[in-house]
């Protein structure tokens, strides 16, 4: 950013001394915000990213998780943590259907978790019944799944529940109902 002003007369620029530096303070500032930031992760977009949900869900993602910072990425809907990435997070994937596999309930979210294949300490969690959903991918080397579940839950819970992991109970349950 430059500013112009042709001299006046006397040989000033024609900004009183205090507004002259106060527009040096600012240039200041904001050269030193810009590289003060680190580049942004480079996050594929997940699908449905643009869904008005994923913007309060995003919005409402905490600025640590664990020790690992928030930082900035390059698509919509999308989030990271830790410098390298530690944990990303995309909100707009899919919603799983009905399964089997093993689901975990935090705080009023569900969550699918496993680990990813052939991938040392990487997991994924993807938020079940909520549509869009979050997937989370995390390096549990760098921070534990469970502190990543608790801290993401919160802001996943801004997207409406519309259904909800079922236990063994509960499938049993709903058998014997005549």
């Amino acid at each position: 950013m430059f500013f112009s002003r042709a001299l006046t007369q006397d040989g000033s620029h024609g900004l009183p001394i205090p507004t002259r530096r106060a527009a040096l303070a600012t240039m200041t500032l904001g050269a030193l915000l810009l590289t003060g930031c680190g580049s942004p992760v480079t996050v594929e977009g997940a699908p449905n990213n643009t869904d008005p949900a994923c913007a309060s869900a995003m919005l409402a993602m905490p600025e640590t998780m664990g020790d690992l910072d928030q930082r900035a990425t390059t698509s919509q809907g999308t989030t990271a943590y830790g410098d390298p990435s530690g944990v990303i997070v995309r909100c707009g994937v899919e919603p799983p259907a009905p399964t089997t596999d093993p689901c975990t309930n935090v705080n009023g979210v569900d969550w699918l978790i496993s680990e990813v294949e052939g991938q040392e300490n990487q997991w994924r969690a993807v938020s079940y019944g909520r549509s869009p959903a979050v997937e989370m991918l995390f390096d549990t080397g760098r921070v534990p799944s469970s502190t990543v579940i608790v801290e993401a839950s919160s802001a996943v819970a801004q997207i409406p529940q519309q259904n909800a992991c079922l236990s063994v109970a509960d499938t049993l349950d709903a058998q014997s109902t005549p």
